[in-house]
């Protein structure tokens, strides 16, 4: 068939078939070796919803709670052991009243922009250099966060039954001292990262991604904290602004989206980069995952956490507090997220563009009508001062 250069009018009739990857492979595989092939065409109907949209909203929100009741424990414990510290040695508050709690990063406002101004950059580079062997550097730099953050949950679990191993140290050079349930599961995390990244392209593999990326997730919530409701909106209003800009507004300058390739992992010879949930889609005839990006659960769940650190602290009730209503916003924007997947027909969302105004707005809407704003806004903790401190300074 010829067509000329200025033909406008053209009646070309190409049947094109789209094939999942598997099946492909599987078909060019029975056409090298000779073997008879035959190919039905049928057009599938999707199902509305799939039971792994259902899962995966599970496994986000259960994450979520876990990461919230340990954060919000230990700095119970941290509180307890600070005024335990007082009453034995009063004198001692001028030393430890600005100490803060051993391990815990507090984001500032300058570091939530630049959070945000570094995940674009890096999203940037991924996208400029996603193939095969970026693929594998972005594999081993999330087996080396999936390995401390399956070793610290691990610790931290194991630690509750065997007491008396927690207590334990070995001086190790160049590390110091180490816990010895540290020591007992750290060959376990290596392997289990390892054997994971090496057969990583099996169908379920997905699981082994997931064990290790819940655990990390947990592990940064437990660390990174935030200190009040101010630092929240910055971050959370720019980590808006960064998901709406790089799914919806990025195609006029890159001619496609780049979260959406980059999640896909196109070039790359993958399903995905290492850095998502996923689950694969049960009752989708073209196969393929669900799947979730690590900041659409690690973002929110800061705020979170904040929420219930501040609701004990406060020792505010369950309907009282501001937890339970900022965990339900986070269920429901991430539920009006996969309305929004399945209605734009599988075209990718950003789910903090109605996660950040289902928690962010709950939080600042309920201190509002509480008279509680200025407090979360600029302190982010209850006007409760150790009565030990208070003893002090009536002596």
């Amino acid at each position: 068939m010829v067509c000329a250069p200025n033909d406008t009018s053209l009646d070309i009739k190409i049947p094109a078939v789209m094939l999942p990857k598997t099946a492909g492979a599987s078909f060019q595989k029975r056409l090298k070796e000779g073997a008879a092939v035959g190919v039905v065409i049928y057009s599938p109907d999707r199902p509305l919803v799939d039971i792994a949209e259902v899962f995966l909203w599970l496994m986000a929100v259960g994450t979520i709670l876990c990461a919230s009741f340990w954060s919000a424990w230990s700095a119970r414990e941290a509180c307890n052991e600070y005024c335990k510290s007082l009453k034995d040695d009063p004198d001692a508050f001028v030393i430890e009243e600005d100490s803060g709690d051993k391990g815990v990063v507090d984001i500032s406002t300058t570091s939530a922009i630049l959070f945000v101004v570094i995940a674009s950059c890096f999203l940037i580079l991924i996208y400029k250099f996603m193939s095969e062997w970026f693929l594998e550097l972005l594999v081993v730099i999330f087996c080396i966060g999936g390995v401390e953050g399956l070793q610290t949950c691990l610790v931290a679990l194991l630690s509750r039954w065997f007491t008396r191993a927690r207590r334990l140290y070995v001086h190790i050079p160049f590390c110091g001292a180490v816990s010895s349930l540290t020591l007992a599961v750290l060959p376990f995390c290596i392997t289990f990262a390892v054997v994971w990244a090496v057969y990583r392209r099996i169908s379920f593999a997905w699981i082994g991604q997931d064990i290790l990326g819940i655990t990390l997730i947990i592990t940064v919530l437990q660390i990174v904290r935030l200190p009040n409701v101010k630092v929240s909106t910055v971050l959370l209003g720019c980590a808006f602004l960064y998901d709406i800009f790089w799914v919806f507004v990025s195609p006029e300058l890159f001619h496609e989206s780049v979260m959406i390739v980059v999640a896909r992992g196109d070039r790359s010879g993958e399903d995905g980069i290492p850095m998502l949930l996923k689950i694969p889609r049960l009752y989708d005839p073209w196969g393929g995952y669900s799947i979730i990006g690590f900041g659409d659960i690690l973002l929110p769940g800061l705020l979170i956490a904040f929420a219930l650190r501040y609701d004990w602290a406060a020792k505010k009730t369950l309907q009282g507090g501001y937890f339970l209503w900022s965990m339900i916003g986070y269920g429901f924007g991430l539920f009006i997220t996969y309305v929004a997947l399945n209605l734009m027909d599988g075209n990718g969302q950003p789910a903090l563009l109605y996660i950040v105004p289902c928690t962010l707005g709950t939080v600042i809407t309920l201190g509002w009508l509480r008279g509680e704003l200025s407090n979360l806004w600029s302190k982010g903790e209850p006007q409760m001062p150790c009565p030990h401190i208070g003893h002090k300074v009536g002596t």
